[in-house]
């Protein structure tokens, strides 16, 4: 661990010391752990037979209840406290286990109504109990309450883990490790062998061919592998070769998804803001932590060393001699010498929530230029009941102002549409490389939607879309890029529309021909920053121009559109082109 790296993990635990953490890697508040008011068995707010007490939470949204009492903040005291040997991380661990204890004795209260919460807070104790046993204020009244405690949460576990199985994503992956997790703790044979069985199963089940995770998502993905990780440490069982094959691939594709320069990916999927092993000084956006530590359980490689590596040292995963550059990584997606993109076209099986399908990525110098707008919330009232999802956040087009599927709640999309790619060959040295991909969500509008994807030597980025008609009608055409934020220009001519962002190496551009000559009445073009419309016309939605990085949080970002109205098959042109470093263009 570095200097600062220290300095900076001092400065966190002091925070939870005084009474604040840093909820989905945020910034620091309140860390509350009691209701002030009777709780009642939590099969009673599991049915609603009683409210769940949102009073005392900014937010009426259940996430915000259990975060805190997921005890990710204890990892950062016991980094603290191993670090510095200082009683006062150990105390502060002792005086909010024993404050939980106290106001949410076990099975009663909303902390207690989800397995999957019971389970990580059960995982972050066992973990716990590990680094504050030589504490001196670790006697042996508090050692008891803790392992009877955690044996609490074990047997909460199995009641309600037929749920877990018939919903078949991260639950049932958290649920079973603690399962085995316990079985471990406690030599009892009958958990560990459930635990062992449906973990094993889930993580065969819920991983692809390719390695992308059930659910769709970057960061749940993040959280699956870190689930497995912890497991594979203590594990006295060897995994299944069924099992292994499913968690080298699920370590390839989170590999191949790293910005080699930020160590950040695409906000891909649902972020509801999880981070189970927070055993680093990185940022919670930072992946480098958990891909470092796979790389070595389960692909026998590994990024350089770095100030990554602190998460393997704790999970015991040794340096490797054999290191890859996450920009030099096998991997199917385009890169330049300084830009990657990232080309969403997937073959969904089920779990799918966002609307995605030829949803663009693109990243040049550890900057995410396009970007994926993420989550910011799942239960709050219209219009941030989880918008997000929608084909119109997303860098696509849409058609006729529909999604390319149909949504059917706030966690549920129905009518998918799969996508299919190829990598396309060019005898052109001015290209390096080439992707075409199609989808057919507008199939019962009679459109079919090509994108070509070209990355050229110079750098420069060419992003073709093609909507072609199966039967004779007129569509509105939407296509939408969800740029950085930062000072912009414009300009919009007959030809098309060209927009100027400046970074902090200089200006980028974009610009977007449509390819057919239009009137101006079948032709808009929109520029919106958080929700406000700052550049030509149209409506703006109260959730476009934003992007949010982790559960609820949302920031400023340049949401670009460009309708256009055709009875005729219509391309879209977008080129972005990067500024030479060399002469500050």
């Amino acid at each position: 661990m570095s200097k600062d790296g220290q300095a900076a993990l001092l400065k966190e635990a002091d925070e939870i010391v005084g009474g604040k953490f840093r909820m989905f890697g945020g910034e620091p508040v309140a860390l509350q752990l009691t209701f002030n008011q009777p709780l009642n068995h939590w099969a009673d707010y599991e049915t609603r037979k009683v409210p769940i007490p949102y009073s005392q939470f900014p937010i009426p949204d259940i996430k915000f209840v259990w975060e805190p009492a997921r005890f990710g903040w204890a990892f950062t005291l016991g980094r603290a406290y191993y670090v510095t040997q200082n009683e006062k991380y150990a105390e502060a661990f002792w005086k909010y286990f024993e404050s939980f204890g106290e106001s949410n004795p076990p099975y009663l209260g909303p902390h207690w109504m989800n397995g999957q919460e019971v389970a990580l807070r059960m995982m972050s104790l066992v973990w716990a109990a590990q680094v504050f046993e030589t504490a001196s204020v670790t006697n042996p009244e508090r050692r008891g309450q803790l392992i009877q405690s955690i044996y609490a949460h074990a047997n909460r576990i199995p009641p309600t883990l037929i749920y877990a199985c018939s919903q078949n994503n991260n639950h049932l992956i958290t649920e079973s490790a603690a399962m085995y997790i316990a079985g471990l703790f406690f030599n009892e044979s009958k958990w560990r062998a459930l635990g062992w069985r449906w973990l094993n199963r889930a993580l065969q089940n819920q991983i692809s061919d390719y390695g992308e995770y059930i659910q769709h998502s970057a960061n749940y993905h993040r959280v699956m592998l870190q689930t497995a990780l912890f497991v594979h440490a203590i594990k006295k069982d060897d995994w299944p070769r069924a099992t292994s094959q499913a968690l080298t691939r699920a370590a390839h594709w989170l590999f191949s998804m790293l910005d080699p320069a930020s160590g950040r990916t695409p906000n891909l999927g649902a972020n509801d803001g999880a981070l189970i092993l927070p055993l680093s000084s990185t940022p919670f956006d930072d992946f480098r932590p958990t891909v470092q530590a796979a790389a070595r359980a389960f692909l026998q490689t590994g990024l350089p060393a770095g100030v990554w590596d602190e998460l393997s040292v704790w999970l015991g995963l040794p340096a490797l001699e054999r290191t890859s550059d996450s920009d030099a990584y096998l991997s199917d997606h385009l890169r330049a010498a300084n830009s990657w993109a990232y080309l969403r076209a997937s073959r969904f099986k089920s779990r799918l929530s966002h609307m995605d399908q030829l949803h663009l990525d693109l990243w040049w110098r550890g900057l995410n230029i396009a970007q994926d707008a993420g989550t910011y919330l799942y239960n709050a009232d219209a219009p941030w009941d989880n918008p997000l999802v929608s084909t119109r956040v997303h860098n696509a087009v849409t058609v006729d102002g529909r999604d390319q599927m149909t949504r059917g709640g706030r966690f549920m999309t129905l009518d998918w549409s799969p996508a299919h790619s190829k990598n396309v060959l060019d005898a052109d040295e001015r290209i390096l490389g080439r992707v075409l991909a199609y989808h057919k969500g507008y199939q019962r509008l009679g459109i079919r939607h090509e994108r070509e994807v070209t990355v050229f030597a110079d750098e420069r980025w060419q992003i073709k879309d093609k909507l072609l008609f199966t039967q004779p009608a007129t569509h509105v055409f939407r296509l939408h890029w969800l740029l950085m934020d930062g000072e912009w220009g414009i300009e919009n001519g007959e030809q098309g529309v060209g927009i100027r962002v400046k970074s902090k190496y200089g200006w980028i551009a974009l610009n977007i021909e449509s390819g057919i000559r239009i009137s101006k009445s079948e032709y808009r073009v929109s520029l919106i920053r958080a929700g406000e419309l700052i550049y030509g016309t149209g409506q703006p939605l109260p959730f476009e121009g934003w992007v949010s990085p982790t559960y609820g949080v949302k920031v400023p970002a340049l949401s670009l559109a460009v309708e256009v109205t055709s009875s005729k098959m219509i391309t879209f042109t977008s080129e972005f082109i990067f500024p030479t470093i060399d002469n500050g263009r």
